[in-house]
């Protein structure tokens, strides 16, 4: 690691990685504590997979690969929505026919594009040490807009996470900001595919806010770690894989993946003493 942090001061490739890295952590704080709080993992799946559609589409008609990606998550994000809130029963089936359905469509368009997407590719595997430096202000700004529509409507989020009914109860548009929160979640999904690809985006989502739904319980402390988890992970991920030259996404992944086993399994352990010990208190106080 010592290289990498050497290299770090020579190389703007490197400077660059780790501040796309920095960068996502955002989204990954922000946004994944509500995926993981809402259980919607399998709808940002969903939305995830979509993307490619949109991707193979700009490829296709000569557009800026983000731009379609932007465009593709959105759209997939309300269709997934409204397919929840309209067709409960049949919710997993059409969420991933819409899954199946952007994949199909992103692999169409590839085909009629000449020659290799080499740049598709590194957005479906990912590879943070090719992001552009301009990308960076696109990732900044819609870590800005993250930030902003986060703040401003926290209490409706709250509301809608945890208790629909009770927000319906107090007036409060479920449906429009149910919507909202899964057309962030699809802004973040953007966010994350310069850094570890489309294919790995779903862990990083999920597991810095996971881990640090272990130890705190109030959304923004959770918000918070998730963010701070995901930044070490990121940065020490990119110099683990500098050294033997691994790619950056993996390792990334591996690391976060790695976190939250031992964290789990320390929660495990934990909840094993607690309860040792109210049993030893019981049965000394029955005596």
């Amino acid at each position: 690691m010592s290289e990498f942090f050497a290299a770090l001061s020579e190389h703007t490739f490197l400077q660059t990685a780790l501040v796309a890295g920095l960068l996502a952590s955002i989204g990954f704080g922000l946004m994944g504590t509500y995926v993981v709080v809402k259980r919607i993992a399998f709808l940002a799946g969903g939305i995830a997979h979509s993307v490619l559609g949109g991707m193979g589409a700009a490829l296709y008609f000569g557009f800026d690969l983000l731009i379609g990606a932007l465009a593709a998550a959105v759209v997939a994000a309300l269709l997934i929505g409204w397919v929840r809130l309209r067709w409960q029963v049949q919710e997993d089936t059409l969420i991933g026919a819409l899954w199946a359905i952007g994949m199909a469509v992103g692999i169409l368009f590839i085909a009629k594009v000449p020659g290799y997407g080499t740049d598709l590719m590194s957005y479906l595997f990912g590879n943070i040490l090719l992001v552009p430096a301009e990308s960076l202000w696109f990732m900044g700004g819609l870590d800005v807009l993250l930030v902003v529509v986060v703040v401003a409507y926290r209490y409706q989020f709250l509301a809608v996470a945890f208790d629909e009914e009770h927000a319906r109860l107090r007036d409060i548009p479920v449906t429009f900001f149910y919507l909202l929160l899964l057309v962030l979640v699809a802004v973040t999904v953007v966010l994350l595919i310069q850094v570890v690809g489309l294919i790995l985006v779903l862990a990083l989502l999920t597991l810095p806010a996971a881990v640090a739904g272990h130890y705190v319980h109030s959304l923004g402390a959770m918000m918070l770690l998730a963010t701070l988890l995901g930044a070490a992970v990121s940065t020490l991920g990119l110099a683990v894989s500098y050294g033997p030259d691994l790619p950056a996404g993996p390792t990334i992944v591996l690391l976060a993946g790695g976190v939250y086993v031992v964290s789990a399994l320390l929660m495990r352990a934990l909840a094993r003493r607690r309860a040792r010990l109210s049993a030893i208190v019981v049965g000394t106080r029955r005596r």
